[in-house]
Order: C-alpha cells, then sequence, then structure tokens
C-alpha cells in the first residue's frame, strides 16, 4: 500500500498521519500541543520528531508499505510555489522556508499549503463536502482560515492570499486584529475571542456560572467553556454563541453572494456548540445573503473533526506536479 504523509501545524495542535493514496486508510496518526511560545526552533524540532515516528510506524505496522511523499498544511499567508511561510501570527514565523526544511529532514518530496486550505480540501475529498464541485470551508480555532473549491479545483488566487476569511473585515471600527487590522471576523469568532467576550461582559458584572466551570480563574474559560454552559443553558453563554452565530452568518453571507457554492463546511471546535449556533447562523445568512444562493447552499458541520488537515496536507501532495513526478522516477 502506498502513503503519503499530512501534516497539519495548528496554533494549538501539530498533527500527523499517513493516508493511502485513495484516502481510504488514516494510519498511524498522532499529534502534540504546538507550544508556539516555545520558538520557531523548538516547535520545528518537535514537529520532524513527530513525522519520523509515523512513517516508522507506517512501515513497521504495514508490511510493504511505501510513502511517497507528503503534504504541509501551515498558517499563512504563504508562499506555495518557494514553499515558503511569510508570516503567520499566530506563530511568529517570517520567511521560512518550511518545505525545504521538512524536505531536507524527511526526505521526502513535499508540498505546501494553508492549514485552511487543506482542511477545506480534506472535507471536500472525503468529507462534508464530498460531491460537490463548488464548496467553501471556514475553520475555526485559535484563528480563522478558510479554503475556496471553485470547479472542483482548490482556488489559490494571484498570489495565495485567496480564502483568508478570518481578515475579512465584519466592523470598520471594531476590534484590532492579530494581523493589525480593526474589526476582522477573526478577532470576534476566533476561539479565543470567543473566550475573551465572554469574560469581558462577566468582567463588566454580567451574571453567569461560567466561573464556576473554571473554578473562579476566569483566565482558564476557553470557547469549549463557553459551548458546554451554553447547552448547560447559562444564559450569557448562550449570547455569546448567538452573536458568535451572527458575525459568522455576516461573513458567510458575503461568501454566498461572491461565490454561489454549493455547501458551506464549518469546521472546529465550534461546532460543538451544535444548534446554539447552527440555527441562528443559518437564520443569519438567510437574512443577508441572495435567496437564490441561500437557496442551494447547505450550512453543515465538518465530518473529519481533528483530521480534515492531515487528509487535505494529503490531497495536496496527490495534485501537485512532485507526486506526478515522483510517480515517473519510479516508472
Amino acid at each position: 500500500m502506498r502513503f503519503v504523509l499530512g501534516i497539519d501545524i495548528g496554533g494549538t495542535n501539530l498533527v500527523v498521519g499517513s493516508v493511502a493514496e485513495d484516502g481510504s486508510v488514516l494510519h498511524a496518526l498522532d499529534s502534540e500541543p504546538t507550544h508556539a511560545e516555545a520558538g520557531q526552533t523548538d516547535v520545528l524540532e518537535r514537529l520532524i520528531a513527530l513525522a519520523k515516528r509515523t512513517l516508522e510506524r507506517t512501515k513497521r505496522e504495514v508490511p510493504g508499505s511505501e510513502v511517497v511523499g507528503l503534504g504541509v498544511g501551515a498558517p499563512g499567508p504563504l508562499d506555495t510555489k518557494s514553499g515558503i511561510v511569510l508570516l503567520t501570527p499566530n506563530l511568529g514565523w517570517v520567511n521560512l522556508p518550511l518545505r525545504q526544511i521538512i524536505h531536507d529532514r524527511l526526505g521526502l518530496p513535499a508540498v505546501l499549503d494553508n492549514d485552511a486550505n487543506c482542511a477545506v480540501l480534506g472535507e471536500w475529498w472525503i468529507g462534508a463536502a464530498r460531491g460537490t464541485r463548488n464548496a467553501l470551508g471556514i475553520t475555526i480555532g485559535t484563528g480563522i482560515g478558510g479554503g475556496i473549491i471553485v470547479d472542483g479545483k482548490l482556488y489559490h488566487g494571484a498570489s495565495d492570499c485567496a480564502g483568508e476569511i478570518g481578515h475579512t473585515t465584519i466592523d470598520t471600527e471594531g476590534r484590532r486584529c492579530k494581523c493589525g487590522n480593526y474589526g476582522c471576523l477573526e478577532a470576534y469568532a476566533s476561539g479565543p475571542n470567543i473566550a475573551l467576550r465572554a469574560v469581558e461582559e462577566i468582567t463588566a458584572g454580567a451574571e453567569s456560572r461560567l466561573a464556576a466551570y473554571v473554578g473562579g480563574d476566569l483566565r482558564q474559560i476557553t470557547a469549549q467553556t463557553v459551548y458546554q454552559a451554553a447547552h448547560d443553558g447559562d444564559n450569557l453563554a448562550l449570547e455569546v454563541v448567538n452573536d458568535t452565530a451572527k458575525f459568522l452568518g455576516t461573513g458567510i453571507a458575503n461568501l454566498l453572494n461572491i461565490f454561489n457554492p454549493e455547501v458551506v463546511v464549518v469546521c472546529g471546535g465550534v461546532t460543538l456548540a451544535g444548534d446554539h449556533l447552527f440555527v441562528p447562523l443559518r437564520r443569519e445568512v438567510a437574512r443577508r445573503a441572495f435567496k437564490p444562493a441561500v437557496n442551494v447552499c447547505r450550512i453543515v458541520p465538518c465530518e473529519l473533526a481533528g483530521t480534515a488537515g492531515v487528509y487535505g496536507a494529503a490531497k495536496a501532495f496527490l495534485d501537485s506536479t512532485e507526486y506526478r513526478d515522483a510517480g515517473a522516477r519510479k516508472r
């Protein structure tokens, strides 16, 4: 069996797995925290070690298997042609030749793409958007990213910046984002900012049971804490989730009017909020987008929770000239 290594670099976790060429098997999946605060060198060394363990497990546990290459999903913006990470606000990487580093350390042909692109590509390949020709995905975690599939192909734009949904502006005089702009969607609806909005309300005097979930230490409140409290009926948590749905609905409505997709896949921990999120989100999209665009579009949670980026990174390699060249060399 031939495999492709999929590497997903997130602001919170590093995830690696071996994906069969046809997507039918995901083997030797492993992960560990990113710990971006430890610095670039530390993160890269642990990532390489994680990838080597996955390679060794695959070869040991699947006799006769071959790993033909690897795909890497990393936060952007990127220069995918040269394999360089230009800037990662949540990791602090600048002009990092990531593809070359990983190629040199692992000895495999490699491609680099945006981590959110990879997650959406994975969902399109074998997840919630499979079978469509035109799809959008939005990934919500430490930051907010996105990906665009147009006529069955991942759309990168003129300079690899397509799909930066989190850095579209929803409030021209709003919160400052880590990217330096004001009013970005990410500044309101990323995981850390969902938690921050809840903490701000509590600090301002709002009544809530959220503090009890974290032993009174408001610094420990996360987006997941908010989702759990919302499920438990906490009014403030419900308000924060409802507002998050409106922010996301505004951004997605704009995308429907521009791209007219068949499906929008929402990825990340925010899906844990369930109907508390999706019902008002779909309502907000319907209120703002053109009706013909709304009528043909499904807005759904991801199916490949935790692994979409790995599948998509592998698929990015399978769609690349590096993969075709590797096959030609083998022949």
